[in-house]
């Protein structure tokens, strides 16, 4: 991954303008969930990717968000673990996601209560529309790729990658 993309990320996402555009989204998608009502059957397995059967997909800008934000609210927690395939979530402990607040869109729309399977796919694609448009109108490069494999091209590149058993 590009340098320039990912240094124009973490300044993105240290913006407090941009912020609060993307999470501006993340509480209309946070409103829409509510209004639906579903269950967590689950209680993070789904976060453990190959386990669960399913890929996470970001954008740059979130994934970056998430790096950023995690480390203001958490300073003393050390760095993020890499993670690539087979590893679960780095922001998963004991099957509970320690970056509730801060999760990509992909983790709010996703549920495994069959009754949101009708409604996940056009709110997640909603909600990747605004924050597309986002990107765009503030002239940052968009990027959509695998959730652990973007944190690690980000942090590489911040020379922050420790092993998962670091």
């Amino acid at each position: 991954m590009q340098r320039e993309f990912i240094q124009a990320w973490l300044a993105a996402a240290s913006d407090p303008a941009v912020r609060a555009e993307l999470e501006a989204v993340y509480a209309d998608v946070a409103l829409q969930v509510e209004a639906r009502g579903p269950a967590c059957w689950a209680s993070g397995r789904c976060c453990n990717f190959e386990a669960s059967g399913h890929l996470l997909y970001v954008t740059g800008l979130e994934a970056a968000y998430c790096i950023v934000r995690h480390r203001e609210s958490s300073p003393n927690a050390g760095p993020i673990p890499a993670s690539g395939k087979g590893d679960p979530c780095p922001f998963q402990s004991a099957n509970l996601c320690t970056a509730h607040s801060i999760k990509p869109l992909g983790c709010r729309v996703y549920f495994c209560d069959r009754s949101a399977q009708d409604w996940q796919h056009r709110l997640s694609e909603h909600g990747l529309s605004q924050i597309r448009a986002l990107h765009d109108a503030r002239g940052i490069e968009y990027r959509y790729g695998e959730w652990r494999g973007m944190l690690t091209a980000i942090l590489e590149d911040c020379g922050e990658v420790r092993s998962a058993g670091q």
